[in-house]
């Protein structure tokens, strides 16, 4: 009789503990990127929601000399002065922070752009540590009754 030999190994055996590794090492990089990605979301929420509301506060400023001499037509009358000054107000009272807004005007309609470097979660696997910038941009105008 022949000797079973050793050294003949199967071809299918091995340690699934490197693919098992692997398989968590990607779970784990999923669920890290969806929890950055919703606090992403998050924090431009907050920065719509804020440049919305400075948007409203600008439309809702008319400018009372054109008001005054030329009465009221379809929509108040905004200046780029007014508007801004109603930013600002808006922004100090909510007492928000943002790095740079800015508010233009064609007369009839405000539009508010607002940028905030946010810090989200784990920032440090997908930035490299630096922090996020979300733009936010809303235009408003305040009609009147005919």
């Amino acid at each position: 009789m022949r000797p079973v030999s050793q050294d003949t190994a199967d071809p299918e055996a091995g340690s699934t503990l490197p693919f098992v590794l692997v398989c968590w090492l990607v779970a784990a990089l999923m669920a890290f990127g969806a929890i950055a990605a919703s606090d992403a979301f998050l924090e431009q929420q907050e920065v719509q929601s804020i440049c919305d509301g400075a948007a409203l506060a600008a439309a809702n400023e008319a400018d009372e000399a054109a008001l005054y001499a030329l009465g009221v037509g379809a929509q108040l009358p905004l200046t780029r002065a007014a508007a801004e000054a109603a930013v600002a107000d808006q922004l100090a009272d909510a007492g928000v922070r943002l790095d740079s807004w800015s508010a233009e005007t064609d007369g009839a309609e405000v539009t508010v752009r607002c940028t905030r470097s946010v810090q989200i979660a784990f920032d440090w696997l997908f930035l490299a540590g630096e922090p996020l910038e979300r733009t936010a941009v809303a235009s408003a105008r305040a009609p009147t009754a005919p």
